[in-house]
Parts: structure tokens; C-alpha cells; sequence
């Protein structure tokens, strides 16, 4: 049996909802106020038996702090999702693209190590349940433009705007 927190926060670009495990990793995450639209993108693996409210503690700090302008805060917050390999891979190559500087899907399937596997980036963006977390807002299309995103382009837009270096 396994137990986990979920919470709401306000954020400025409106509510977004966690769920973290027992060892403080998030399973699911995004801009909702629906815990019930984020559970099915936990693989079954991982999903809790049991969800509690509660105070996300770590996590839900790290959240705050983003939202205000420390884009670091989320970087190193643990995430467990689970995958195949190529996946699971590419989920945590996402992670190391650093605030600011979006890249395009071709360039993230190359740095995943697979420069054809296009199409497999986008689905790795697409499937990532970690919102925020796994960065999937900072690929863009290949002619630069937004693309899709599971909670709205405009949400998209604000996290890169937010992002984006001061001139």
C-alpha cells in the first residue's frame, strides 16, 4: 500500500496541482485544480493506493519559488515516472535544458541520442506527467514556434516568457 500528497496552489497563471509520493517525489503534476486529471498520467506501477490532501512540504515550496522568479527551484525536486528506456531517458535529458534557453524538438532528440527520433521527442514531451518538473514547455517546433502543450499554449508562452533572460 502506498500513500500520497496531493495539493493546489495558486500560481499566476492559475491553479496547479501535485502529487508527491511518500519519499517526496512527484508522480504527476500540471496547471489544474483536478487531482482526478492527473492521476491517470501516473504509470500504474506508481500509482498510489491511497491520496491524501496535505501540505506538499519541499515540493510545493519549490513551486512557490518558481512561480516568483527562482527558476532553479524546481530543478533538482525528485520525479519519479516510469517508462521504457528511450522514454525514460529523454525525460531526464529535459531536465538538463536550463531555463531560458528553449531548444527545438530535432535539437532535444539529439541530445536524448537519438537525432532522428523526432517524432519519439515529442512523444516524450507529450507523455511526461512531471509538468514544471520535466520541462517539457522549453521544446519548441523547429520553426521556433510554440507548439502544443497539455495545459494550453498561453501557459506555455507565460513559463517562457517567465524564463526568458532580461535584456
Amino acid at each position: 500500500m502506498s500513500t500520497a500528497v496531493w495539493s493546489t496552489l495558486d500560481t499566476p497563471i492559475g491553479p496547479f496541482t501535485a502529487v508527491v509520493d511518500e519519499d517526496g517525489a512527484v508522480l504527476t503534476s500540471g496547471w489544474t485544480a483536478s487531482v482526478d486529471e492527473l492521476l491517470p498520467q501516473v504509470h500504474l506501477s506508481l500509482r498510489p493506493t491511497e491520496l491524501v490532501a496535505g501540505d506538499l512540504g519541499a515540493v510545493g515550496d519549490a513551486v512557490i519559488r518558481y512561480h516568483e522568479g527562482e527558476l532553479s527551484a524546481v530543478a533538482d525536486v525528485p520525479v519519479r515516472q516510469r517508462s521504457g528506456e528511450f522514454l525514460q531517458h529523454a525525460w531526464d535529458v529535459l531536465r538538463t535544458v536550463p531555463p531560458g534557453a528553449p531548444v527545438t524538438y530535432t535539437e532535444y532528440a539529439a541530445k536524448a541520442g537519438r537525432p532522428l527520433a523526432v517524432r519519439a521527442a515529442a512523444s516524450a514531451c507529450a507523455r511526461n506527467a512531471a509538468a514544471l518538473f520535466v520541462p517539457c514547455h522549453r521544446v519548441l517546433r523547429t520553426d521556433g514556434t510554440l507548439g502544443g502543450f497539455r495545459w494550453g499554449v498561453p501557459a506555455k508562452r507565460w513559463l517562457l516568457d517567465h524564463e526568458s533572460p532580461v535584456a
